[in-house]
């Protein structure tokens, strides 16, 4: 994809107004995507070209970044872990989260199949478009990417756990597992919390947990401490933020050198992650409950899924087709400007 290259080439030159603009929506489609429950951050990245530098720059983190950090020295800092890129991408995932992307849930909500539709349309694409940058497919290329096919397939119809598991050594491997879904094109992060039964515990619970002692704390209010059940989601908290935190330096890090050494075959596999990804998002589906666990607006959590084809070419189908193809053309219309830039 000439997304990546040109990028890359602008990662470490000066960068117009234009290309801080690009970056920032590139962010907000990131921000819009985490609401579509098994469309990762990762896939979007991988997909607009700023993967390899995103993995980089957290990469970036590290000791030398802690030392100019504590000498003060924040203009070498901010060089140093790729700042004004970060800021500008998180920037877009922000205005995301707090604006579009409650539209696309209002819209998941009201118009499910054609929202699927859409991201399955950008996905379907976006496997050509990165596949296309693997130099050669030979027998080892192609064994990767089925290999990382399976791996994406299986997540994908795997029960999840009956019950969440509050260990906090757990809790703490949940956020190094959880944050590493994120990175992974293909793979989702709440989706994979699912499947090790703790979404609701730290994705719920932990978080109305926080959320309630903060609100407690600017009263004045210091009674929580003597809560048990709120200073336990507290410290669920703390450990899958801080497990989070380890996950994304460690494995950014992991994946950055991966990329150097083994590019080809990364790519090869990662395509195949994002190709198996899709048959979490494949649009003619029922969800399936959990008839006891509720999200954070009380609605029950989504378990699984019912697929099925369409029995006929009635309006709503040829509508989600539509769909489907709007989000090909969209893939299709960014690398056409991509290669205007380069």
């Amino acid at each position: 994809m000439r997304v990546v290259t040109t990028l890359l080439c602008k990662k470490n030159m000066s960068r117009s107004k234009l290309d801080f603009i690009l970056i920032t929506l590139k962010g907000f489609t990131m921000g819009a995507a985490n609401v579509i429950p098994g469309v990762s951050g990762g896939t979007i990245a991988l997909i607009t070209g700023i993967y390899e530098e995103l993995i980089n720059s957290l990469k970036s983190f590290d000791k030398k970044a802690l030392e100019l950090l504590l000498k003060s020295e924040f203009s070498r800092l901010l060089k140093h872990i790729n700042g004004k890129f970060l800021f500008f991408l998180l920037l877009g995932i922000a205005a995301s989260v707090f604006s579009i992307a409650k539209l696309f849930e209002y819209l998941l909500s009201e118009h499910p199949t054609q929202i699927w539709a859409f991201f399955f349309g950008l996905v379907f694409a976006s496997v050509y478009y990165v596949g296309k940058t693997v130099k050669q497919w030979n027998t080892k290329n192609t064994s990767f990417f089925i290999i990382g096919t399976f791996i994406a397939l299986l997540i994908s119809f795997t029960n999840p756990a009956p019950s969440s598991n509050g260990n906090y050594l757990f809790v703490f491997f949940c956020g190094i597992i959880g944050i590493s879904g994120m990175l992974l094109p293909g793979l989702s992060g709440s989706y994979i919390l699912m499947l090790l039964g703790n979404y609701k515990l730290l994705m719920v619970d932990s978080i109305n947990a926080i959320s309630k002692s903060i609100k407690m704390l600017m009263l004045g209010d210091f009674t929580f401490l003597n809560n048990p059940d709120q200073t336990t989601g507290l410290i669920h908290f703390c450990l899958f933020l801080f497990g989070s935190i380890f996950g994304m330096i460690s494995f950014s890090r992991l994946i950055a050198w991966i990329f150097k050494q083994y590019k080809n075959i990364t790519i090869a596999l990662l395509t195949g992650f994002i190709f198996g990804s899709l048959a979490i998002i494949w649009p003619w589906k029922n969800a399936i409950l959990h008839p006891t666990i509720l999200d954070r607006n009380s609605n029950p959590i989504i378990i699984g899924y019912e697929r099925y084809f369409p029995k006929e070419l009635d309006q709503a189908t040829i509508t989600t087709l539509f769909c489907i193809l709007f989000g090909i053309i969209c893939i299709w219309a960014v690398e056409k400007m991509a290669e205007k830039q380069i």
